[in-house]
C-alpha cells in the first residue's frame, strides 16, 4: 500500500514542500531513496526503535520509503516523524484518513517522544501559501509557529499525539498550540526585564554631538562608524543605539523571526521577535560565520543575516581580516546576500544598520593632543585597512573624543533615550508615509531613482552640494548618501524640505574623506 505524506526542505529563508512516499509489498528490508544524507538515513534505526518502543510493528516485508522531489538533497532529523507516521498507514496498524492535509515534521526520540526541530515558522509559512489544514510540529517548535491563525497548528509531545490528530476519530482542540499549557504558561508569565546590556543615553557622560549623529542614524536606517581613542564610549554608544529604534513592524517581526527559526536562535518562549537584533560578532569572527555558508543547499545564514531589520556591530573593525570587511560591500548595497554553491545558490536578506568602532591608529591616541606617537604614514596604514569601497557605504563618521574630566565630575542629566526614541518614531513614521508603495522603508534603503522623486533639491542646495563635492572630493555614491542623510535631518525637524544646513551637517560627518586627515 502507498501512502503520502508531505513535509518540508528550508532554502533559504523560505521552505519548499518535499513529499514523502511509503510503500510496503512483498519482499524483505527497508530501502530509503531519494538524495537523503547520513543524518536522514540513519534516522531509520531511531524510527524502528520509537514505534516498536510504543508497541507498532514492522512488517516483515519490503519498505520502501521515497523522499520527493529526487533531485533535492535532504538533511536533517526533520522527516523522522513523517516516515514513522508513512510506516504506520502504509501498514495499516492505524486508520490515519487525514494524513494528506497536514504538512508534517519532527525528530523522534528512542521512546516515541517528538523532539524540536529549526525552521517552524518557514514551514507554517509554506502550509499557509500551498493551502493545507495545518501543520504539527513538536510542541516547543509549534510555538513559534503560534501567530499563524490560518491554519491549525497541532503541537505534539510524542508520536501517538500525531497518530490522534491524524485519525480524526478524537478531539484534538488540546493540542492546539494556542491550548495548550506552554502557552498558557507564556502569557502569565511577566514581560522580560529590559536587556542589562542595552544603555541608556543618561547613562552616557558628553559626547553630545556623537549622540546626534547616532540618533540621525537611527531615524533614517543608516550605517555609521565611531572613530575614536580607547575609552571615549564608542562601544557604549553603540549599545544606547537599541534603546532608540522603534520595534519592528508585522512584516520585519516575520522575517526576522524566520530567519532565527531557520538558524535555530529562537530565544525562549512563544510567538515572533519584537525587538529588533543587536549583533556583536568578535572582531576574529571567519568569513562563512559573518555572510553564512555550507554545504550545497545546507547553508546557514551568518551575521549579517541574523541582524536583518536591527544592528550589526562591528567593535575594532580596522583589525578584522580584510577579506572579511570586503566582503561586506555586497550586503551593505544590495540588503541581500547571494552564497553560491557547485549546483545551488541561496539567497538570504541582510537588511541591517551597520555600526563599527575603531581607533585613529595604532596606538589608538592620534586627535588627544600629543599623546599619539604614530607617524603619519602609520595613521594611514591602519586606517587603510578599512578600504574606500567600505567607506563609502558608511553614512556618518563620527569621532568620539576623550570625555572632558569636568564633565565626569558634574554628572550632570543627559537627555534620556525614551525622548530621543519619540523623535527617531516620528521620523521613521514620516518616511514610511512618504515611502509607502515603494520596496525601501527608510531613507537610507531609497535608490537613487527614489532620491529624485523625494528629495529634490533647491538651486541654493545644488550650490552647496557643489562646494561640497569640491573640498571633500566625494564619488557619487558617497554624493547621493549624503543626501539621504539630510533627508533624515530634515526629518527630525518635522519632514520639512532639504535645507543648506541640512546639507552641510550630513557632508561633515564624512570626516574620513579628507585626503590631508592624516598628514600632521
Amino acid at each position: 500500500m502507498l501512502e503520502k505524506i508531505y513535509c518540508a526542505k528550508c532554502i533559504g529563508i523560505d521552505a519548499v514542500p518535499v513529499t514523502v512516499e511509503v510503500d510496503i509489498r512483498g519482499g524483505v528490508g527497508i530501502h530509503l531513496v531519494g538524495l537523503a544524507d547520513t543524518t536522514v538515513k540513519e534516522s531509520l534505526l531511531r524510527i524502528v526503535t520509537a514505534l516498536q518502543a510504543l508497541g507498532y510493528h514492522i512488517p516483515g516485508k519490503k519498505i520502501v520509503i521515497n523522499l520527493a522531489p529526487a533531485d533535492l538533497r535532504k538533511s536533517g532529523s526533520g522527516y523522522d516523524l513523517p516516515i514513522a507516521l508513512g510506516i504506520i498507514a502504509a501498514s495499516e496498524q492505524r486508520p490515519l484518513p487525514q494524513l494528506g492535509e497536514y504538512v508534517i515534521m519532527g525528530e523522534l526520540g528512542l521512546n516515541g517522544e517528538v523532539r524540536e526541530i529549526t525552521g517552524a515558522l518557514a514551514y507554517a509559512e509554506m502550509a499557509v501559501q500551498e493551502g493545507f489544514k495545518g501543520c504539527i510540529l513538536p510542541m516547543r517548535s509549534a510555538l513559534e509557529a503560534v501567530e499563524y491563525r490560518e491554519i491549525a497548528v497541532y503541537g505534539v509531545r510524542t508520536l501517538d499525539d500525531a497518530v490522534r490528530v491524524l485519525g480524526g476519530q478524537e478531539d484534538c482542540d488540546g493540542l492546539l498550540v494556542r491550548h495548550s499549557a506552554e502557552f498558557r504558561e507564556s502569557q502569565d508569565r511577566p514581560l522580560p526585564a529590559a536587556d542589562a546590556s542595552v544603555l541608556d543615553f543618561s547613562e552616557i557622560v558628553g559626547q553630545e554631538s556623537a549622540k546626534r549623529g547616532i540618533e540621525i542614524a537611527a531615524a533614517g536606517g543608516h550605517n555609521l562608524i565611531l572613530v575614536g581613542s580607547p575609552g571615549s564610549g564608542k562601544s557604549s554608544l553603540a549599545k544606547a543605539m537599541g534603546s532608540i529604534l522603534p520595534p519592528m513592524t508585522p512584516e520585519e517581526a516575520v522575517r526576522t523571526s524566520k530567519i532565527y527559526s531557520i538558524a535555530g536562535s529562537m530565544p525562549p518562549g512563544t510567538g515572533l521577535l519584537r525587538q529588533r537584533p543587536f549583533r556583536s560578532p568578535h572582531y576574529s569572527a571567519t568569513l562563512a560565520s559573518i555572510v553564512g555558508g555550507g554545504s550545497g543547499d545546507s547553508t546557514r545564514p551568518g551575521e549579517v543575516t541574523l541582524a536583518h531589520n536591527g544592528i550589526l556591530f562591528l567593535d575594532e573593525m580596522a583589525q578584522m581580516p580584510r577579506s572579511v570587511v570586503e566582503a561586506l560591500r555586497g550586503p551593505l548595497e544590495d540588503r541581500k546576500v547571494e552564497i553560491s554553491r557547485l549546483r545551488t545558490k541561496v539567497v538570504y536578506p541582510c537588511s541591517f544598520m551597520l555600526v563599527a568602532a575603531s581607533n585613529p591608529c595604532p596606538c589608538g591616541y592620534w586627535g588627544e593632543g600629543d599623546r599619539c606617537r604614530c607617524t603619519p604614514t602609520q595613521r594611514q596604514a591602519y586606517m587603510s585597512r578599512l578600504s574606500g569601497p567600505i567607506m563609502d557605504r558608511i553614512d556618518l563618521q563620527i569621532f568620539c573624543r576623550q570625555v572632558d574630566s569636568r564633565l565626569m565630575n558634574s554628572r550632570r542629566p543627559a537627555e534620556p533615550s525614551a525622548q530621543v526614541a519619540a523623535r527617531v518614531r516620528a521620523a521613521r513614521r514620516l518616511q514610511q508615509d512618504r515611502l509607502a508603495g515603494e520596496s525601501a522603508n527608510t531613507n537610507a534603503e531609497m535608490t537613487n531613482k527614489m532620491l529624485e522623486k523625494y528629495c529634490p533639491l533647491s538651486e541654493e542646495c545644488q550650490a552647496t552640494m557643489e562646494s561640497v563635492i569640491n573640498r571633500l572630493g566625494l564619488s557619487m555614491r558617497s554624493y547621493f548618501r549624503v543626501i539621504k542623510v539630510a533627508r533624515t535631518i530634515a526629518d527630525l525637524a518635522g519632514g520639512r524640505p532639504i535645507v543648506p544646513a541640512d546639507l552641510l551637517e550630513a557632508a561633515g560627518y564624512r570626516f574620513l574623506d579628507r585626503r590631508d586627515l592624516f598628514d600632521y
